[in-house]
């Protein structure tokens, strides 16, 4: 059975006609006036020709206000009238506060929709993901919580609680065979031929020579350290034991530890402040104790010592300011020779004042500053070695170079000063070498020497 398009227009008006129920037939005709409908179901509702103008679908409208009346030659007019009405309808319903009606809903209310907005929707697609599950967990308290009882009935219900006895208990019994690993026998030349001549020296050789031999052979295996190192040492027979010898460990004789370094701070310092010519090397190495201020006042006080050649504070935790105070010494004193400041705290701007303060120094000839806390870095390597090059009375400078570029300028550098510093002097019975310092080298010759030769 087929329908026609009208006859599909009219059913779809009456379905909505049925979605807006009694209240748009009692609201519309209350607030019009002129408007009254009555439901009637025609036989035939597409046939136009049988049913009055008025009447679309079995729905017949009776309107007394022109304007209202659908057309007659519009076949959807009927439809766009009904369509009219439920916007109009909708429009009530526009500025409700929902969140007053929530408020003034009751819970078993609040149920209901909930169910309600569940069948419309069961997948809660628009709300987030944890608030999708409803809340199942509701129910009446059972009484307040108490911890003690809770742990003691816990505990008692453990101890009541009988242990599971085992239903098949082990009996110890075996079953099957045990492993055996097979014993592998290592096969055993029987036929080895050597030379005559090596059968007859092998057949007569004594358990120390065959040492001896398995020593040379580089058979360490087969002996101790001791007899492999003094067979390798000597070109006679050292070893008076054989291969199957018991061997006792070697006593080493016990080397005691470095004793303390035992100088007095405080007096040496005032021996330094005093001038003493007795006093020709300070060394306060691995003095942990030395506070900063204390070096410092080392420091001032070499300034005006015309005495002390050798100065050390290795592994004195010494840091930058103590450097900074060496730096001013290494200005005005000149009496040091050599500068030991190894394995201490300083960083790279200590060591560059160190290695500054060498152009206006020219008596110092050695200078140790290897093995800080922190690497130096590149830059500072390459300035060290630029200062380096600038300065021609340094011969020993103490510094692993990271850098290979650094390294070899600062190696050229320390090698230029040590040439210069050495004068060969040819006279006819024969030839000797005199080496000095530069300065010293000027103040003997009485004229200046170049800072560098090629």
């Amino acid at each position: 059975m087929r329908f026609s398009p009208r006859d599909r227009r009219g059913r779809e008006a009456e379905r909505q006609l049925d979605r807006v129920g009694p209240s748009l037939r009692s609201d519309s005709g209350s607030r019009c006036g002129h408007l009254s409908t009555s439901r009637t179901f025609a036989a035939s509702a597409g046939r136009t020709s049988a049913a009055p103008p008025e009447t679309i679908s079995g729905q017949s409208i009776r309107c007394r206000h022109p304007a209202r009346r659908p057309a007659k030659n519009s076949p959807g007019g009927g439809v766009r009238f009904i369509m009219s009405l439920l916007r109009k309808e909708m429009e009530k319903y526009r500025d409700v506060d929902e969140d007053e009606l929530l408020k003034k809903l009751s819970e078993d209310e609040l149920l209901r929709l909930e169910d309600e907005l569940q069948e419309l929707d069961p997948d809660n697609a628009l709300l987030p993901a944890g608030l999708r599950q409803r809340d199942q967990t509701k129910k009446a308290p059972t009484g307040t919580f108490q911890r003690d009882n809770l742990l003691a009935h816990l505990e008692k219900q453990a101890k009541e609680d009988p242990d599971k006895e085992d239903l098949v208990p082990f009996t110890g019994e075996k079953r099957g065979k045990a492993w055996v690993p097979k014993q592998r026998v290592d096969p055993i030349m029987e036929n080895v031929t050597l030379e005559p001549e090596l059968e007859e020296a092998l057949s007569s050789a004594t358990d120390a020579e065959l040492c001896d031999i398995a020593a040379i052979l580089g058979m360490h295996t087969l002996m101790s350290n001791q007899q492999y190192y003094e067979a390798l040492a000597s070109s006679t027979i050292v070893n008076k034991q054989g291969l199957n010898s018991v061997i006792q460990c070697t006593q080493y004789k016990p080397v005691p530890d470095e004793e303390p370094n035992s100088t007095d701070v405080e007096e040496t310092l005032l021996k330094i402040k005093r001038n003493d010519p007795d006093l020709v090397e300070v060394n306060l190495n691995n003095i942990k104790n030395i506070p900063v201020p204390t070096l410092k006042a080392y420091a001032e006080a070499l300034m005006k010592n015309s005495v002390v050649e050798r100065f050390s504070i290795v592994g004195t935790r010494s840091n930058d300011p103590v450097a900074f105070a060496l730096a001013e010494m290494l200005k005005v004193n000149m009496t040091l020779k050599s500068l030991n400041v190894e394995s201490n705290f300083i960083t790279g701007a200590g060591v560059l004042s160190l290695i500054e303060s060498l152009q206006k120094n020219t008596t110092l000839q050695e200078l140790k500053i290897d093995n800080q806390s922190q690497p130096l870095g590149n830059k500072v390597e390459m300035e060290i070695a630029s200062m380096l090059e600038k300065n021609t009375t340094l011969l020993k400078f103490g510094y692993h170079f990271t850098q290979q570029g650094p390294r070899l300028r600062g190696s050229n550098a320390m090698m230029n000063n040590n040439d210069l510093a050495r004068v060969v002097r040819s006279e006819s019975d024969g030839s000797f070498t005199l080496t000095l310092s530069v300065p010293e080298l000027e103040r003997a010759f009485g004229k200046k020497f170049k800072s560098r030769t090629k």
